[in-house]
């Protein structure tokens, strides 16, 4: 670990937390050199709702490569692409009357919304976005002027604008219409808030500290995007894929987002790859206008393809991990009940859920104990107050379970040491 901890970057975050060297894994556990085994509720930041090494998605990785497959193709037409595509649009896309084009970008999920926002802005020629208090959307220049994470902000080294920030849903407290607020100041000429080219929100907010939004609040706001004629991105980059208990995290609304940036779990075997889908009359692009080198990776098309098919033919997946969602709820609001009001809260939705703690350090103490017990699983939020579970959704209800416990362990005996310490 020395040569870690004096050769790499001090930008690095998860190697703090869990300083350990790991060298296998497989569905939702690791193990480091040593040949400990620790149960994974991080999930490559909710990169591997497949979990790992995925036996299906590994034997299609593997013949794939021992056919001489190409690996990268930049945004040239290859079989893989094809195949990827067909699947998508098959399984996806046409079961719920979504039309859309695929734009395949950088491949991080930070890039894809580099380009929404992109576009967003040359399609309605306004310099303008709406964001939303707790918003996390990457870290490069454009992502992270609508991410409102200030340790996020000020790693830039410039101003950022072009950017307006307005409360979440919920921000206020439930008795709050925030979209009424919004529907107010972009209606007075004389609020000071320029009409925006879009608005760019997460369903979820996942590294903003679990804040689900309602569906009529999601309603709302599709409704107000569309009687000020300013676009919709939903950013579904970690919420997608299954892990708010639909494919799409909007769906719970009913609603059709102008543009969606999808990525994380989008490969199936946490291979990067990344993609825009845009309605096909946004597609104003000129070639070349937003490109990447590495925008072609072949591999991640043929495990993404694999998964889709896989999972996604039927509801079989997807219920049984919304059941699996419901065993996560009712376990982490049980942990809430016990110690009453102003312990603990209960968040997010299906399998993107955790516990808001009274205070960051607090979560910090039961995090780091979790990990002494075998257990990886981070904190999120704006003051890291959030405990939360992205485990694989591939996980057995057993090892949910036994994960579970080890949390349940874990918050009993740092509040038995709180409690101590307060009388």
């Amino acid at each position: 670990m020395e040569l870690f901890k004096t050769t790499e970057s001090d930008v690095r975050v998860y190697s703090r937390a869990f300083p350990m060297v790991f060298n296998r894994a497989k569905n939702a556990h690791l193990w480091n050199e040593d040949g400990r085994e620790y149960l994974d509720f991080l999930a490559g930041a909710g990169s591997l709702n497949y979990g790992h090494n995925n036996e299906v998605l590994k034997k299609a990785l593997i013949d794939y490569i021992e056919s001489d497959g190409i690996s990268q193709g930049l945004d040239l037409w290859t079989t893989a692409k094809h195949d990827f595509m067909r699947a998508y649009k098959t399984h996806i896309l046409e079961p719920r009357g979504l039309d859309y084009k695929m734009q395949f970008t950088g491949p991080t999920g930070t890039n894809c919304v580099e380009a929404a926002l992109k576009l967003a802005r040359k399609v309605k020629g306004r310099d303008g976005i709406i964001s939303f208090t707790n918003g996390f959307h990457g870290v490069s220049l454009g992502a992270v002027a609508a991410t409102g994470n200030s340790g996020h902000r000020g790693g830039a080294g410039v101003p950022l604008g072009s950017v307006e920030f307005m409360p979440y849903c919920g921000y206020y407290g439930k008795d709050v219409d925030t979209i009424r607020m919004m529907d107010k100041l972009l209606s007075d000429s004389s609020s000071g808030t320029d009409l925006p080219a879009a608005v760019i929100v997460e369903a979820v907010q996942g590294e903003g500290g679990l804040n689900a939004a309602s569906a009529d609040w999601l309603k709302g706001l599709s409704r107000l995007c569309k009687k000020h004629d300013i676009l919709l991105i939903v950013d579904d980059i970690q919420a997608g894929n299954g892990r708010s208990g639909d494919f799409f995290s909007f769906e719970i609304a009913d609603i059709v987002p102008d543009i969606v940036t999808v990525s994380k779990s989008l490969s199936g075997y946490g291979l990067p790859m990344a993609m825009v889908l845009l309605k096909p009359e946004l597609d104003v692009w000129n070639p070349g206008e937003h490109n990447g080198t590495f925008r072609g990776n072949n591999m991640a098309f043929v495990t993404a393809r694999t998964a889709i098919e896989t999972y996604w033919k039927n509801d079989t997946f997807i219920k049984e991990t919304r059941a699996k969602g419901e065993i996560l709820g009712k376990r982490l609001k049980a942990i809430c009940d016990q110690y009453g009001p102003g312990q603990f809260r209960l968040k997010g939705r299906c399998m993107m859920r955790g516990i808001a703690c009274r205070s960051g350090e607090l979560a910090g103490k039961i995090t780091s104990l979790a990990f002494e017990k075998g257990l990886i699983i981070e904190t999120a939020g704006p003051d890291d107050e959030v405990v939360k579970c992205l485990m694989p959704l591939t996980i057995s209800e057993a090892d949910l379970n036994k994960g579970l416990d080890l949390l349940a362990e874990s918050v009993s005996e740092v509040m038995k040491e709180e409690l101590s310490k307060a009388s």
